[in-house]
């Protein structure tokens, strides 16, 4: 490693990303005593082992140039659609999803990786259909590069993972300039679909049947009738858009797509979510509807997060986690511990330390001269976003419980490599920013 390029680090983005990794290497560590102070895991001492096995990964593909890997995303992304075929077969079964493979202790989530692999070849797609005038081909495919892995994922089945894959494909398919419109399209198709799959459940299980006529969002003949109706105005639309070119045309036919898209998908997630799923989203509608259930996870983290007041008890000084009240408290709810211990203000200080790494990589977007680097760079962003809202959104309250881990922070090896082996990237990247 030469002195030289060891200074052009982004050393913002590098600290902050390590400063992350101990806050959780310590939560994790605090996750695993009693009220008597009694140490009952080792979780942490893993945690080192694999925060720093990760750190070293970072600095090596720092070191590297990216531009190496250009023509080997293809094999990745291969490579880890084959190990998430393998795990949905063969992988371990935990928490209702195969979604682990391994021999004995030792074990890696292929998922995590498939993230990462799934920006490299995406960006490359993106990168080389460039010049490409057909912007609907060039979305189309790039959807069909990014659903097939998150199909794989949502076949395990784990539903949090797999929606990782949605950001990542709109922020690198918008930075790469693809069409404004099949952005919002399928932007607009997944609010949608989220809100005809919640809107029967909420007055089922909140309502009490109150508003019977949101049931028939769910009923398959209604739906089928209400589609097919959609159809026939498409079809009449799309005929007079191509005899008159008028535009009013075109939106009719785009709105109707959507329409269709979404109650279509929406019917069908009634019917193939698991009973644990669907129970996570009413939960997440209303908590006490299964309080000692269900609801437990969302209360106690409310619980946390709410009595660590503005400083917090003290670190190993809290209560809920270690009365053992809070379950997945060194993965799912690391975030929890940290508030209760930590308080408001080391809420914040998590808050700005994921700004600031997204900002980081706004600012290698902005600077870069290689489209390539610019899509891993965006493709990052939204995965670090997403993952940090969902989850600690998941924490208070205002985001359904979905098993996606806190970067840098959560417990689990295959989750901190990742995420390192991202930072690495953008770290390349910045150091070859000027150079094509």
């Amino acid at each position: 490693m030469k002195v030289r390029n060891f200074l052009e680090i982004d050393f913002t983005l590098l600290l902050t990303a390590i400063l992350l990794t101990v806050f959780g290497i310590l939560f994790i560590y605090s996750s695993g005593v009693t009220s008597t102070m009694a140490v009952v895991s080792n979780e942490y001492m893993r945690q080192i082992i694999w925060g720093t096995g990760g750190l070293m990964i970072a600095l090596v593909l720092a070191m590297i140039n990216y531009r190496r890997f250009y023509d080997l995303s293809l094999s990745f992304y291969l490579g880890t659609l084959a190990l998430l075929l393998y795990t949905c077969l063969f992988g371990r079964l935990v928490n209702g999803a195969r979604a682990w493979i391994g021999i004995g202790a030792i074990g890696i989530q292929p998922s995590e990786f498939a993230k990462v692999t799934t920006i490299l070849f995406l960006a490359r797609y993106l990168d080389a259909s460039k010049r490409n005038k057909n912007a609907f081909s060039r979305f189309f495919l790039a959807c069909i590069i990014v659903f097939i892995p998150m199909g794989l994922v949502l076949m395990q089945p784990d539903f949090g993972t797999s929606l990782v894959f949605i950001p990542i494909l709109l922020a690198m398919t918008f930075v790469a300039g693809v069409g404004i419109r099949y952005v919002v399209f399928l932007g607009a198709c997944i609010v949608l679909i989220g809100v005809l799959m919640v809107l029967p459940l909420w007055q089922t299980y909140i309502m009490g049947d109150s508003l019977p006529s949101l049931a028939i969002l769910a009923n398959i003949r209604f739906v089928g009738i209400t589609i097919a109706g959609l159809g026939i105005i498409l079809a009449i639309a799309f005929f007079g858009y191509l005899r008159f070119k008028k535009q009013y045309f075109y939106w009719i036919v785009y709105c109707s797509s959507v329409l269709i898209v979404a109650l279509g998908a929406s019917l069908v997630s009634h019917k193939v979510l698991k009973d644990y799923q669907i129970m996570r989203l009413i939960v997440f509608l209303d908590p006490n509807v299964d309080p000692r259930g269900s609801g437990w996870n969302i209360i106690q983290s409310i619980t946390a997060i709410g009595s660590g007041g503005l400083w917090g008890k003290g670190y190993l000084q809290g209560t809920q986690s270690h009365y053992r009240f809070l379950p997945q408290q060194s993965t799912d709810f690391i975030f929890s511990i940290f508030s209760e211990e930590w308080g408001f203000v080391g809420g914040i200080i998590v808050f700005t330390l994921f700004l600031l790494i997204c900002l980081r990589l706004i600012r290698i977007m902005k600077t870069s001269s290689d489209p390539f680097g610019i899509y891993i760079a965006a493709g990052l962003s939204a995965m670090y976003s997403f993952h940090f809202l969902v989850n600690v959104g998941m924490t208070m309250g205002i985001m359904p419980i979905t098993g996606i881990p806190l970067p840098f922070m959560s417990y689990g090896g295959s989750s901190i490599t990742s995420a390192m082996a991202g930072i690495g990237l953008a770290l390349s990247i910045y150091m070859r920013r000027y150079r094509h």
